[in-house]
């Protein structure tokens, strides 16, 4: 589901919950909004927002953890292309062919995985990509070594092959793996409603207490708000920046 949407309908339920809550307070009779009753629903409502809480911190921090980690593989996937160009340039003019697939390869990349239209989603695990991939490793492999640094620069060029296509799988893994299960936010949201329609049951009928409330619940629905775009970093209004592979597309074929 859309980021901007999933928090919008979160913003909604709680500002339905504090409705609901202001409405309550009007039908229920005295006795049920006294000041031991106020004790109790306070000292309940304090442990459910104890742990949305704790659940909002540890999904902040996961979905940062997340971000930190696409930032730190797809710069060491521009590292290595770079690395593995300047290999097949050592080894000589025989690379070309392997040389030009890199550079139209690394090209790929970069247009598929920062997409320009917000309704595509990247595609980190394209086919295209991986026959390509492929048949780079396979020209690598088919050269014919004429003598011992040849030998070691096309040991090395196929290392970083394999460890390029590792990393570029544990992206696509990781961006599978990170969206947040809705039974899981449908239970947070549970909470929070049920923490807002607590203040609209006690919170007294005035305008300023109507917009505290509504901050509120627009500060929470943007925090969820953070935490589904930061999960995504690739695309959204918070993705990691492309300039290190454009940078190491640069560098390639000089």
């Amino acid at each position: 589901m859309n980021s901007w949407l999933l928090s919008l309908i979160v913003f909604v339920c709680l500002s339905g919950g504090a409705c609901l809550g202001m409405r309550l307070r009007a039908r229920l009779p005295a006795h049920h909004l006294d000041d031991g009753t106020k004790d109790v629903v306070r000292v309940a409502m304090g442990l459910v927002a104890t742990m949305a809480a704790l659940v909002l911190g540890l999904l902040v921090a996961s979905a940062k953890s997340t971000y930190d980690d696409a930032i730190s593989e797809f710069n060491k996937i521009s590292a290595d292309l770079v690395l593995l160009d300047a290999s097949l340039a050592q080894y000589g003019t025989e690379t070309k062919d392997a040389r030009d697939l890199l550079g139209r390869t690394a090209t790929a990349l970069l247009g598929r995985t920062w997409v320009q239209k917000a309704s595509q989603a990247p595609k980190l695990d394209d086919q295209q990509t991986t026959w390509q991939g492929r048949e780079l490793y396979r020209k690598i492999q088919e050269l014919v070594p004429q003598n011992d640094m040849q030998r070691r620069l096309q040991a090395q060029a196929l290392d970083i092959c394999q460890s390029l296509g590792s990393m570029r799988w544990l992206l696509a893994a990781q961006q599978e793996g990170t969206a947040i299960p809705m039974p899981f936010m449908l239970i947070l949201i549970f909470w929070l409603a049920a923490l807002f329609a607590s203040f609209g049951l006690f919170a007294p009928a005035n305008a300023t207490a109507i917009v505290a409330v509504e901050l509120c619940a627009l500060s929470v629905s943007t925090a969820i708000l953070l935490i589904l775009e930061l999960a995504r970093p690739f695309n959204g209004i918070i993705q990691i920046s492309s300039a290190p592979l454009r940078d190491a597309i640069a560098q390639l074929g000089q």
